[in-house]
């Protein structure tokens, strides 16, 4: 495995540190405060080419083909720069959930009719795959698809869905024969002009503010068959190369904010004196940060083995339940670090430092929770 960089991989993470760092920490803190989503940034990301990192060259990407590690790097430089956690995951909520699951398994048709809008910002889409009774049970779905002319007829709500109170469309997950079980599932593109489709209101929540979650409900919402993504029963496929590239890639710029966090408390301790000594000299504050170097390089590992064997084709679910694992658990422990070693001003929200640690919580929770991560590695070494 070469984790070598390329000249131009390294210039274009440089070019996202500068554009994040110049377009998108405007009013971070009063946007997180009030839960504002920001359409004007995510339109300025979708000028620059971070949604066309996830789509080939002809259906409006940025490259002939997807390049995860070039994608990896670039997203960990996003996380680095921009201090709006909402927006980041956001952004790789729709580029690794939606855009790749129908650049692996769409037609060209459905290619054509969704990519070029989702990548060049006219678009949002939601991915719709937790339910009330089936979160880490997800496959356990109580929303069913019930195939009549022409097309289906959904029924039932998904919840906890990333961009849902205001997305265009959604990959939504449904039974099509429940007595199938997980093998009926199916994935559907569902566009929410359709008659039957209803999206709630943005939710509270204690972190990633700024980007909006909610529930889609669908009563009698008739899909068409040119709509179905993939075959009938290939919803639960399509779910698992869709976490893996999700796992890969929506914590990335969580390790971009580490590599923040730990530079910041670099700074910190070698200029701010207590007791006539600068804080960095005490072993306590010393320690910690040496444990934010820690993770953050082993989560860099695990995170750039995940995205070189992906590149390469190669399986990966166990690769990806453990940086999933790691690398949320990490984030959690150095943003809770980052908050000790600089002091009672780290938790006043004015400062700026507290918002990662209420942003990290979510890593530990969504796309497949740290116990079900757990599970996967355990049944991986014969448990």
């Amino acid at each position: 495995m070469d984790f070598s960089w390329s000249k131009g991989d390294l210039s274009f993470r440089n070019e996202v540190i500068e554009f994040a760092k110049s377009e998108l920490n405007d009013d971070v803190i009063t946007r997180d405060k009030e839960g504002i989503f920001s359409r004007d940034f995510w339109q300025k990301c979708a000028d620059f080419g971070i949604l066309g990192l996830a789509a080939p060259k002809k259906f409006g990407g940025m490259l002939d083909e997807v390049d995860i590690l070039r994608s990896v790097l670039a997203m960990q430089a996003l996380g680095y720069a921009c201090k709006d956690g909402g927006l980041v995951l956001g952004l790789n909520a729709q580029m690794w959930a939606v855009q790749m699951s129908i650049v692996l398994f769409g037609t060209d048709e459905q290619k054509q009719k969704f990519l070029p809008k989702l990548t060049n910002g006219e678009w949002l889409g939601a991915h719709a795959l937790t339910e009330a009774e089936s979160g880490s049970d997800v496959f356990n779905m109580k929303m069913t698809a019930e195939k009549t002319e022409g097309g289906y007829l959904l029924n039932g709500e998904k919840r906890l869905v990333t961009l849902a109170p205001i997305a265009d469309m959604a990959i939504v997950f449904a039974n099509v024969n429940p007595k199938l079980g997980k093998w009926g599932v199916t994935a559907f593109l569902v566009e929410k002009d359709l008659e039957g489709y209803e999206a709630s209101p943005v939710r509270e929540k204690m972190g990633l503010r700024t980007v909006p979650l909610g529930e889609i409900k669908l009563r009698n919402c008739f899909v068409s068959e040119e709509n179905r993504l993939g075959k009938e029963g290939a919803g639960f496929s399509i779910s698992n190369h869709s976490l893996e590239y999700d796992r890969c890639c929506i914590l990335a710029g969580g390790l971009g904010a580490m590599e923040r966090q730990l530079e910041e408390s670099v700074e910190f301790a070698k200029k701010h004196k207590r007791f006539g000594q600068k804080i960095g000299s005490f072993q306590s504050v010393s320690n910690r940060i040496a444990d934010m170097k820690l993770r953050l390089e082993t989560s860099k590992l695990l995170l750039y083995k995940m995205a070189w064997l992906k590149k390469h084709n190669k399986p990966a679910m166990l690769e990806a339940a453990m940086l999933k694992l790691h690398l949320s658990e990490s984030f959690v422990a150095s943003s809770l670090d980052a908050i000790r070693n600089q002091g009672g001003n780290a938790y006043l929200v004015d400062y700026g430092i507290e918002r990662d640690l209420r942003d990290a919580v979510g890593g530990v929770l969504y796309a497949g929770t740290s116990d079900i991560q757990r599970n996967i590695i355990a049944k991986f070494v014969g448990l």
